[in-house]
């Protein structure tokens, strides 16, 4: 190499190292990346879900049972409290069944509500829907209203908040990287109801949330029912794979299909039952056969599955167990969900303080 080319090698390097201490100093300046952060609130098998966006939004999805001297509207404000939530940006009502919107007076009554997003007009007409229906609906009439439908988003910084299902509809074409023929919808038959029609209820109108932050997607599915899975799942899956899959109708056996649960093939499960509300042993079963299930949550010990809880690690509250020592345990404690941008969900347990990290 003669003196020419030395020097110009010389000189490039020291460029090059110029340039990895200006970038490596310019990376120590950034924030550290922050997470989207999950209350799921002890309902008593109602459903109440507090997020919080990476920059600082907040949306609280169902309000819980009302009555039972405010019950589930304090806890909803004790998470509140723990995220430094002073008011709602969204609160989403999934559907007009009583454990799900019947509280929301009492909430927005408590902190400021900005934006009602909902299904539109209810489903059903009996004398107790349109009695919620009509209080709720004094309720956005002060604030901002969003009726979503499949293929919107609700606005909430930073996440893609993208609207899968409502009122009886789903997305029609599959989301980038999904659209595979699911083998498991020949283990998932449509069902016919021995009751009233679950299809046209407002649970089989229910919202169901695809969240996407980073490389980490949730799936939230309201109240939403077996055959309506069936629209997102088959005969091709629409949606492709999560990360997080909070289970609908807790763990009631009409909804969490096979199709649903190994098509969307979850690390992490949430239920939010009851003591004595679902939890069925029989979507117990199909939730811990999926294969690539890292963890299964419950916010109660379920009843409904004495021999398919998961360990008392995963439990939130335990409540109503067969245990002398357990039997007036206090309830009401919540699960916090941290989800990160590469995809590593932390659970941390408020009952026993413990956080577990699961990694993809």
């Amino acid at each position: 190499m003669n003196p020419a080319e030395q020097a110009a090698t010389i000189g490039a390097m020291k460029r090059f190292l110029l340039a990895v201490s200006c970038g490596l100093l310019f990376a120590s300046l950034l924030p550290a990346a922050k997470t989207l952060d999950m209350w799921v609130v002890d309902s008593e098998g109602a459903k109440s879900l507090l997020i919080v966006s990476p920059f600082g939004q907040s949306m609280l999805i169902d309000t819980g049972f009302p009555g039972n001297n405010d019950r589930d509207t304090n806890r909803i404000l004790e998470a509140c409290k723990a995220a430094g939530v002073k008011k709602l940006d969204i609160m989403v009502i999934t559907h007009y069944d009583m454990d799900h919107v019947n509280n929301a007076p009492s909430v927005a009554s408590k902190i400021p509500v900005d934006l009602f997003v909902d299904h539109g007009p209810a489903a059903v007409t009996d004398p107790g829907t349109t009695r919620a229906v009509k209080a709720y609906d004094e309720l956005w009439a002060k604030a901002k209203h969003l009726v979503v439908k499949p293929g919107d988003k609700i606005p909430f910084k930073g996440v893609d908040a993208l609207v899968v299902s409502s009122a009886e509809q789903s997305i029609k074409t599959p989301l980038k990287g999904a659209g595979k023929p699911n083998p498991d919808c020949a283990n998932s038959p449509a069902k016919t109801w021995t009751r009233g029609n679950e299809d046209t209820s407002e649970n089989g109108n229910s919202l169901a949330i695809l969240f996407t932050y980073g490389k980490f997607r949730m799936l939230d599915m309201g109240d939403l029912t077996w055959n309506r899975e069936l629209q997102l799942m088959c005969p091709n899956n629409l949606i492709g794979t999560v990360d997080l899959f909070g289970v609908g109708n807790h763990g009631n056996d009409n909804a969490s299909s096979p199709a649903l649960v190994n098509g969307v093939h979850p690390r992490v499960i949430v239920v939010d039952n009851g003591a004595r509300k679902f939890g069925a042993a029989v979507v117990m079963k199909t939730l811990k056969a999926d294969p690539g299930l890292q963890a299964l949550y419950l916010m109660h010990w379920s009843a409904m599955a004495p021999n398919d809880n998961p360990p008392d690690e995963f439990i939130a509250n335990l409540q109503g167990k067969p245990d002398a020592n357990l039997q007036n345990s206090p309830d009401g404690k919540w699960l916090k969900i941290s989800a990160a941008q590469n995809g590593a969900i932390t659970v941390v347990n408020a009952r026993t303080g413990e956080s577990k990290t699961y990694k993809r």
